[in-house]
């Protein structure tokens, strides 16, 4: 039974790298919730190999004895039959996670070199696009949207931001989150007291951008930021400082289809 509970705890590990339909919270919920039923699966499945174990090893000990009963045999032997009916079961709901979590991947990877191909027009000084825990990032570099220490969109920015509007109106099951990143260099001044309100900040403009400039639905989108505590690079270096001044666009698949099976 071991590579039985290796198998499902590989599962539970991958299901920990899907994301959620209505937000981050809800996505790492559902990641939470896909592994806890995973492992309790594999519990549940060598509990049931030992029990089958326990009833063969009964049924040995009555033959051997001069107790032993063809009716024995058969209630012994019928019990065996539906432990092996439920092992099937759950065999059969693990093959089909297995094949939903294939196709979240397969999905992810569609949209994440759809959005790659719209945006290639930007250098990967400025933009760059990748996969990560079953999400697609879109990574926009300082440079790119803002003057520095400010919130106010530039034209090349709102360019980025319409060219990937444009792939976000032609997936509309695909949700989305805008966080905003700093530099660790602490910032004070009568709009932005800190790294916290400018990064807030940026996230919010670009939304803004994204949603009365653009049409996407804002139904869709979560603004956040992250301030300076998740850097990419050392803010040691000021090409360093300048990789973490960043605002990266999070698309999130949906879960629904996944979390429904697991559920059910």
């Amino acid at each position: 039974m071991t590579y039985k509970v290796y198998a499902v705890a590989l599962l539970a590990t991958m299901i920990c790298g899907l994301s959620s339909c209505v937000s981050n919270k809800k996505y790492l919920a559902a990641k939470s919730q896909a592994s806890r039923d995973s492992l309790s699966l594999a519990a549940e499945l060598a509990e049931r190999d030992a029990r089958l174990g326990q009833l063969s090893s009964k049924i040995d000990q009555m033959k051997a004895s001069s107790d032993f009963t063809n009716s024995q045999l058969n209630q012994s032997q019928d019990e065996i039959a539906k432990q092996q009916q439920k092992l099937r079961e759950q065999q059969e709901k693990m093959e089909q996670l297995q094949q939903l979590i294939d196709r979240q991947k397969a999905a992810t990877e569609a949209l994440r070199a759809k959005i790659a191909d719209a945006m290639k027009g930007f250098s990967n000084d400025q933009l760059r696009v990748f996969s990560k825990n079953g999400k697609v990032y879109v990574s926009m570099q300082e440079s790119l949207l803002f003057p520095s220490a400010s919130a106010t969109v530039n034209p090349k920015g709102k360019e980025a931001l319409g060219t990937l509007a444009g792939a976000l109106n032609q997936n509309p099951d695909i949700n989305i989150i805008v966080e905003g990143h700093t530099d660790s260099m602490a910032i004070h001044t009568a709009k932005y007291p800190d790294n916290w309100a400018l990064s807030v900040a940026r996230s919010t403009a670009i939304t803004r951008v994204l949603t009365e400039e653009y049409k996407v639905a804002p139904q869709r989108i979560t603004a956040s930021g992250r301030s300076q505590y998740e850097p990419v690079a050392d803010n040691a270096t000021p090409e360093g400082r300048a990789q973490n001044r960043r605002t990266e666009i999070i698309l999130a698949p949906k879960l629904d289809e996944l979390m429904g099976l697991i559920q059910g």
